[in-house]
């Protein structure tokens, strides 16, 4: 439990992007997740909870958010930062209100944008521009919302390529075997790279309070992975259309529009995120920290200013990138150099270094340095031993 702090906590379910978004605004946090997280080292934590299962033991997570909000002398504000968080908070809202401050979009909106199969439902009420699943070949296969079992599927692979019949033969087996809904999808053709982003936070009003575009870089694995490295640079037609369709849904709060680029250079929206997300802290870093207006309107403060043109920033999570960089090809030198020029680094800042140094880094070493001992203990029957 934490202290009492004079201003609000930020209560971050998320990870260390967050916590260091709302670190740069000078906003202190508490932080719900992973045990071994490495936002928990971050000086910017007053305050971590246990792990608690999201999916499993909900009813247990909304008492112990409660009991930390009930220790404040302040409301704290709630920022989800996954699907899982996200839905958590949005079923619970009534309850987490009575002692957190939440800004989340209409539940039910919610709940069509987790879920792909609703939105796609959506999409074509809205006329919005989804790519359709009109053939079976090409597409790709997504979870309707990212379970456990998928990622025990898939492992860290947002969805799954499928380029024709006997692919899909040949997978179906254990696409059968999961206990989640599934979508095909109009596969769009080209590299993540191709993948651009709008990035708003529309207030309880409906005027945007802030907003910026990006692209993605790299991510792990290649196809369909997570991001590895990412940029915040203008796109004006990915801003007018992200603008569109948050007009045509009446969206509020923060949110996530993810396009792709086809080879005629026309935007197909992939998806809708009303969360929290890693690029907030890159966009901190660009001029417009949409965590920090959020909790300035949650609390009652000035809002920070929110630049008109964000100057252009370069993300990367350095573990992580490495190995993507390598998958495509680029040399470790160059790749280095590279990395030496992002203006905004997972878990590391030269105030605040040991998120990744502690949480990140030293792991890293310690399971390479210890691995050969493990696989010989293994071998010999033996119970490897070690922090």
């Amino acid at each position: 439990m934490a202290a009492p702090s004079a201003a609000p906590l930020a209560l971050v379910m998320g990870d260390v992007d967050m916590v260091r978004a709302l670190g740069i605004a000078g906003i202190q946090s508490a932080f719900f997740g992973f045990a071994d997280d490495s936002a928990r080292f971050s000086r910017h934590v007053r305050a971590s909870l246990p792990w608690i299962d999201q999916w499993t033991r909900q009813p247990e997570l909304v008492r112990a958010l409660l009991e930390l909000a009930r220790s404040q002398p302040r409301a704290p504000v709630l920022f989800p930062q996954t699907d899982a968080t996200l839905l958590l908070a949005s079923r619970h809202r009534e309850r987490l209100a009575e002692g957190l401050r939440l800004m989340l979009a209409n539940p039910d909106l919610i709940e069509q944008l987790v879920d792909k199969g609703r939105f796609e439902a959506l999409a074509a009420r809205r006329e919005l521009p989804v790519p359709r699943a009109q053939r079976l070949e090409p597409v790709v296969i997504k979870p309707l919302t990212r379970t456990p079992a998928w990622s025990g599927f898939a492992g860290s692979s947002k969805a799954l390529r499928v380029l024709g019949r006997e692919d899909f033969v040949a997978v179906w087996p254990r696409l059968a075997r999961l206990r989640t809904g599934l979508l095909a999808q109009q596969l769009i053709p080209g590299p993540e790279s191709r993948i651009e982003s709008y990035h708003v936070y529309v207030d309880a009003s409906g005027a945007i309070a802030g907003e910026f575009t990006g692209r993605k870089i790299r991510t792990f694995p290649r196809d369909y992975g997570q991001s590895t490295a990412v940029e915040v640079v203008p796109l004006r037609d990915v801003a007018a259309l992200g603008r569109d369709v948050v007009a045509r849904l009446g969206l509020t709060g923060v949110a996530k529009l993810d396009f792709k680029r086809d080879d005629r250079g026309r935007l197909h929206l992939l998806e809708i995120n009303p969360r929290f997300n890693l690029w907030h802290h890159p966009g901190a870093v660009a001029g417009v920290n949409l965590p920090a207006l959020v909790y300035a309107d949650l609390t009652g403060r000035e809002r920070p200013p929110a630049a008109q043109s964000p100057r252009s920033v370069r993300w990367c999570d350095p573990l992580q990138d490495l190995r993507a960089a390598h998958a495509d090809g680029l040399a470790p030198l160059a790749w280095l150099r590279w990395a030496l020029g992002c203006e905004a680094v997972c878990g590391l800042a030269w105030e605040d270094p040991l998120p990744f140094l502690r949480g990140r880094l030293w792991p890293a070493v310690w399971r390479r340095a210890t691995g050969p001992a493990v696989r010989v203990a293994r071998r010999a029957g033996a119970r490897p031993t070690g922090p």
